[in-house]
């Protein structure tokens, strides 16, 4: 559904895949117990001073067993984050591609993901960043748009990359989430994304995780061969007259790929608001990484947020003590 657009009517649409069905099958066991959270009785909160006079409606709670029918059709069961967004990673692990001579792992900026939040007024949001190849990119936005859900942004993570990649943020909002569900899976379908995979076994990464802890300030995680620090913004991110969880659409993150000998490949993100903007992009510059693209992910968030992605190679513990002006430069706090 369109970004804005809130009392849309959606309607089913035939022609599922057989392959998704049998996905479907397969998830039954494990999702017997899913079922549509409880209606919640609608809560509005005022705008915070100094901001428009609307009323803004929260996100809910919400446990994995309430979104069964969302993985049903999405052909794989997701997660939770902070108990409030319901997460499915679609790594693009059917692409090989390379940057400056760098084959990247598909966490490392080929990771596909969509989350899906409750409110307080019985509402489904979902928002995503999708990676499709240039080929696909045309009949992906085509499909999403048949099916009422919009595009936000379509941008690039990559300098130079082979194939031609292209990154879109998406958004959609309706009451029921199997529509929005539905017509993610159909969209998915005209691309070459493989089903999502339940996680797997995390093992140490060859890199000085600790020094780029404190580089950074921050605890990362391992995500399937990639040494992850994420950050949030401090303020309250509103889309429309709904409050975004923290997190949603307005992270910074700095993703490492180890290359050997303590060397690592960076594709990193900042989330600012306009004042950070240039002093961040000339921070990045001064610790040598490379500016791939300036843009928003979203279309009515408040306050207004721009993104910088930029990539950087080098020895990782460096890299990450002099990249950490970049962040000191915005309003966040490290994920926790």
């Amino acid at each position: 559904m369109f970004a804005g657009d809130r009392q849309q009517d959606f309607r089913p649409q035939a022609g599922t895949p057989r392959r998704h069905v049998l996905a479907a099958a397969a998830l039954a066991p494990a999702l017997a117990a899913a079922a549509p959270a409880t209606a919640h009785a609608r809560a509005v909160a005022t705008a915070p001073a100094g901001a428009s006079s609307r009323r803004l409606i929260e996100p809910v709670r919400t446990h994995l067993s309430d979104w069964g029918s969302v993985a049903a059709h999405l052909g794989g069961l997701g997660d939770m984050k902070r108990n409030l967004m319901y997460h499915t990673g679609l790594p693009r692990r059917d692409l090989r591609v390379v940057s400056h001579g760098v084959q990247v792992k598909p966490p490392l900026a080929l990771g596909s993901h969509v989350s899906f939040v409750r409110y307080a007024d019985g509402g489904t949001l979902v928002m995503g960043d999708v990676v499709v190849t240039e080929h696909e990119l045309q009949r992906f936005c085509d499909t999403l748009h048949r099916h009422r859900l919009g595009v936000t942004a379509i941008h690039k993570h990559l300098l130079a990359q082979r194939p031609g990649i292209w990154w879109l943020h998406i958004h959609g909002h309706g009451h029921d989430p199997v529509p929005l569900a539905r017509g993610l899976r159909a969209a998915f379908d005209r691309t070459g994304t493989p089903l999502p995979l339940p996680p797997g076994r995390e093992r140490p990464v060859d890199m000085d995780t600790d020094g780029v802890d404190e580089g950074l300030g921050a605890k990362g995680s391992v995500d399937a061969g990639i040494y992850k620090c994420i950050f949030v913004r401090r303020e309250r991110i509103t889309d429309g007259d709904l409050v975004l969880p923290p997190g949603l659409g307005s992270t910074s993150a700095l993703n490492f790929q180890p290359l050997g000998d303590g060397r690592a490949a960076i594709s990193g993100d900042c989330a600012m608001i306009a004042e950070e903007v240039q002093k961040v992009l000339g921070a990045l510059r001064r610790a040598g990484a490379d500016l791939v693209e300036l843009h928003n992910h979203g279309l009515t968030d408040e306050p207004r947020l721009f993104f910088v992605h930029f990539w950087a190679v080098g020895d990782a513990v460096r890299l990450a003590r002099a990249l950490r002006p970049a962040i000191d430069a915005t309003n966040v706090v490290a994920a926790g």
